[in-house]
C-alpha cells in the first residue's frame, strides 16, 4: 500500500474548484434536457450553511431518482469532454461501485489502498441514483442486508489487500465471485424503480442515508421521500446556482440532526487520504 498523503491548503481549494467545474457542466446538461437532480448530503449542507463548500469538505455529491439518472446517461455525449466524463460500471467495466462519478478530464486521483484497481481515475463528483425500497419495514430490512452483502462483494477487491487475518481470507474468497453477480442483484431493484411509485428511495450501493449520521425512526430509516428529489429550489453555491431540495430543513435534519452546529476539529478532517493526485494541465 502506498503512503497516505493529504491535500495542502492550496491543493484543497483547487480540488473544490475543479469539482465545481464539473457541477456546472452537469447542471448545464440537466437543465438543457429537463432532468431533475439535487445537490445532496454535504453539498446541500454547504449550500445552506456556507453558500458553497463546507470549508473542510473535499467532495461534492449529487442525488437523482433512478429514471432521471438513466435519462442523464442517455445524454452523456452532450458533456464537454474537455471538462469531464461520466463513469459507472456500464461505461467502465473495471469500475466496481454501484453509483456513478463525474471524472475531471486530464486528472488523476487515487485513494490509498486502491492503486491496483484498473478502472479510470480522476478527481470526481459522486452521482447517486436513488431506487425504490419495499413498502414494508420488514422488506426494507431484508433489502438493506441483501444490498450490504452485494456491496461487500464489490468492495472485496480493495479489502483483500487492506484487511488483516480472517477478514483478509474472507474478502479474498469474496473477490472470486464474478463482478456481474452483485450488479445483477442490484438490477432486480433498479429495473422496478419508477418516479411515480409511492415507495421511498435510497442509493442501494451505499449505506442508507438515514442510518449514517443520525438514527431516524425505523419506518423512515431506510429511505427518503421522492419529493426531496423532485420538489426543488435553486441555491447559491460558490457563486453559481444549482438545484437542491426545497425542504432543505427536513432533509438536513434527517441526515445530520442539528445541522447548523459546527463540528469539532475531528469532524473537520479530510475524507479520503490519497496516494496520487494530478490536477488539470499538470
Amino acid at each position: 500500500m502506498s503512503k497516505a498523503k493529504e491535500l495542502s491548503p492550496e491543493q484543497f481549494r483547487r480540488m473544490q474548484l475543479t469539482e465545481l467545474d464539473m457541477l456546472v457542466e452537469f447542471d448545464r446538461v440537466c437543465r438543457k434536457n429537463d432532468i431533475n437532480y439535487v445537490l445532496f448530503g454535504g453539498s446541500l449542507l454547504g449550500a445552506v450553511r456556507h453558500q458553497g463548500y463546507i470549508p473542510w469538505d473535499d467532495d461534492a455529491d449529487i442525488g437523482m431518482l433512478r429514471e432521471d439518472y438513466d435519462r442523464f446517461k442517455e445524454h452523456l455525449n452532450e458533456l464537454d469532454p474537455s471538462i469531464c466524463f461520466f463513469q459507472d460500471h456500464d461505461t467502465d467495466p473495471e469500475y466496481r461501485w454501484g453509483y456513478g462519478k463525474l471524472r475531471r478530464t486530464g486528472t488523476k486521483y487515487i485513494r490509498v489502498g486502491q492503486e491496483h484497481l484498473r478502472c479510470k481515475t480522476g478527481i470526481f463528483v459522486d452521482v447517486f441514483p436513488m431506487d425504490d425500497i419495499p413498502l414494508s419495514v420488514f422488506g426494507q430490512v431484508l433489502q438493506d442486508w441483501y444490498c450490504f452483502c452485494l456491496r461487500k462483494i464489490l468492495w472485496s477487491e480493495v479489502a483483500k489487500y487492506n484487511t488483516p487475518g480472517f477478514w483478509k481470507i474472507w474478502f479474498t474468497l469474496l473477490s472470486k465471485i464474478p463482478v456481474s453477480f452483485p450488479f445483477a442483484g442490484f438490477r432486480k431493484y433498479t429495473e422496478r424503480s419508477k418516479n411515480n411509485t409511492p415507495n421511498r428511495v435510497r442509493c442501494l450501493a451505499f449505506p442508507a442515508t438515514g442510518t449514517l449520521y443520525k438514527k431516524n425512526q425505523i419506518n423512515e430509516r431506510y429511505g427518503m421521500p421522492k419529493s426531496w428529489f423532485t420538489d426543488r429550489a435553486e441555491y447559491l453555491f460558490e457563486g453559481k446556482l444549482f438545484y437542491s431540495s426545497r425542504d432543505y430543513d427536513t432533509v438536513l435534519k434527517y441526515i445530520y440532526g442539528d445541522y447548523m452546529k459546527i463540528p469539532d476539529k475531528k469532524g473537520q478532517e479530510q475524507h479520503s487520504p490519497f496516494s496520487k493526485i494530478q490536477f488539470p494541465d499538470e
